[in-house]
């Protein structure tokens, strides 16, 4: 019989008046927890001595708090570091100087030290390494979650702890990658393979945005590619980096979407070479390596029976081999100058690429993995890359180069690399290629465009083969820089023919 003001039968009617949750006694009108709520709130008695609501004791007449207090607090004294008078936290100090007093993570190990029954022979040298990388509280935290899982009661093996530390997502957090940087220095432990798994994110993510009935395909595709990237490892040869694979599964997310969009095609048997020349005429500049990712694909894909024909064995690439880029003026280049050379407010991060690139032609990776120990301070000379000579510095590259050890020396870090960033300066990482690659935003120049400036410069007023020999680049690498140029030295001035 349903009730007419519930629309339930009786049972389900009867419901708390509180949280509304299901009554099953038909005498009660509260649920059981709001009972046992509403019993313990009316034994409360307002205390004769704080006023408060509590459970007065039998033996005073007052509440919990009143009958039981605590040890008093100490008074207020000196503090021996800011000579404030404040109430102590530890040594004589008071809770902000405690706060950054340098000893608190040497402390806290000394506690865990004595904590464990079985203490590992490396935990006081992990307390310095932290301790002379990170602040005072940094640190202590890092103790702290060391201490935690050293605690538990799964291996303490130092590979163990290694990967129980990692968090779940795409940065395994900052306790992982300092006991990395820890036992990998030391050989306890092999590193993480963090960057596998964030490249097979990337490539998961790039899969997923193909649209479903042509993922299997692209899917399959990266699978043959990573399985041939494992065999050139294991082989010795040189395997496709992860960027490669990616950018890949980029350009074949691109072709699936347009194929959908735009061409009205869901199965990759229906391509024909009208729609894969539709899609290279999108991006004509990057015709050539679009096609050569699109020759890989559809050659799998013929292979595993995908598509009857490949749409793309009768398509050709054929590009100017001169330098297509832009290079700087002279004007440009010397308001550059002056600004990497003479601003002391530029950062010297930024000046330190600029001059490098603008006059002695260096990428951005060759500055981005510049280590202290490729400067030689007699000489005044760096090692960039692969060349295979040392690099003489101008004196006004060299002040440049001064400034930035300046400036990592206030991170007293003990990375290698002369680039020390806010993410890198606790470990012995280079500087990420993101960061290297906004460097020169300030300044409104790509690097790219300021080195290639130099190599146009260089090549055209010297043999491209010592170009090449001082920079370690191959000879074919640098003639692409006398595309357009014409030696009028060379060129025979017009005289009378008439002499036999």
């Amino acid at each position: 019989m349903l009730q007419q003001d519930t629309g339930r039968c009786i049972i389900c009617s009867r419901v708390c008046e509180q949280c509304g949750h299901p009554v099953h006694a038909a005498g009660n009108r509260l649920c059981r927890d709001c009972r046992r709520k509403t019993e313990r709130l009316e034994a409360k008695q307002p205390c004769p001595r704080c006023g408060k609501p509590g459970y007065l004791c039998k033996a005073t007449g007052w509440c919990g708090p009143c009958s039981h207090p605590g040890s008093p607090k100490k008074p207020p004294s000196v503090c021996r570091e800011c000579g404030e008078l404040r109430r102590h936290a530890g040594l004589g100090l008071c809770s902000p100087c405690w706060q950054k007093h340098p000893g608190r993570p040497f402390i806290r190990g000394e506690h865990f030290r004595d904590q464990l029954a079985d203490p590992p022979t490396w935990l006081e040298d992990f307390v310095v390494h932290v301790a002379a990388r990170f602040c005072v509280s940094r640190a202590c935290g890092l103790v702290t979650d060391l201490g935690r899982l050293l605690q538990d009661d799964h291996s303490n093996s130092p590979q163990a702890l290694l990967e129980r530390s990692r968090l779940p997502g795409r940065s395994m957090g900052p306790f992982a990658r300092a006991l990395e940087d820890f036992f990998t220095q030391r050989g306890l432990a092999l590193p993480t393979d963090q960057a596998e798994r964030l490249a097979a994110g990337r490539r998961k993510r790039r899969i997923d945005a193909v649209p479903k009935p042509l993922r299997a395909a692209v899917a399959a595709f990266d699978a043959s590619r990573m399985r041939a990237q494992d065999r050139a490892r294991r082989a010795g040869t040189r395997p496709r980096s992860h960027h490669t694979l990616e950018t890949a599964l980029g350009i074949l997310r691109d072709l699936a979407r347009f194929l959908t969009e735009h061409r009205g095609k869901d199965d990759w048997a229906l391509t024909d070479v009208h729609d894969i020349e539709a899609f290279l005429a999108n991006l004509p500049k990057a015709r050539q390596r679009r096609l050569v990712v699109l020759r890989q694909f559809f050659r799998f894909a013929r292979s595993q029976h995908v598509i009857l024909a490949d749409p793309t064995r009768g398509l050709t690439a054929k590009e100017p081999g001169g330098f297509r880029g832009r290079a700087l003026t002279l004007d440009q280049q010397r308001d550059l100058f002056h600004r990497w050379s003479g601003d002391d407010h530029v950062h010297p991060h930024e000046a330190l690429l600029g001059m490098l690139a603008l006059l002695h032609g260096a990428s951005s990776a060759e500055v981005r993995m510049l280590q202290i120990t490729d400067i030689d301070l007699l000489t005044q000379t760096v090692r960039l890359g692969k060349r295979p000579h040392p690099v003489p510095l101008d004196p006004a590259s060299w002040a440049v180069l001064q400034r930035c050890l300046a400036h990592r020396a206030t991170w007293t870090t003990d990375n290698p690399h002369v680039m020390v960033t806010k993410g890198t300066k606790a470990g012995r990482n280079p500087a990420s290629t993101a960061y290297l690659s906004h460097v020169l935003d300030e300044c409104g120049y790509p690097p790219r465009m300021i080195r290639s400036t130099s190599l146009v410069d260089l090549v055209n007023t010297m043999d491209p083969k010592l170009v090449a020999a001082a920079f370690g680049m191959d000879p074919q690498a640098t003639l692409i820089y006398l595309a357009d140029h014409v030696d009028s030295g060379r060129i025979p001035t017009s005289t009378n023919s008439g002499a036999g």
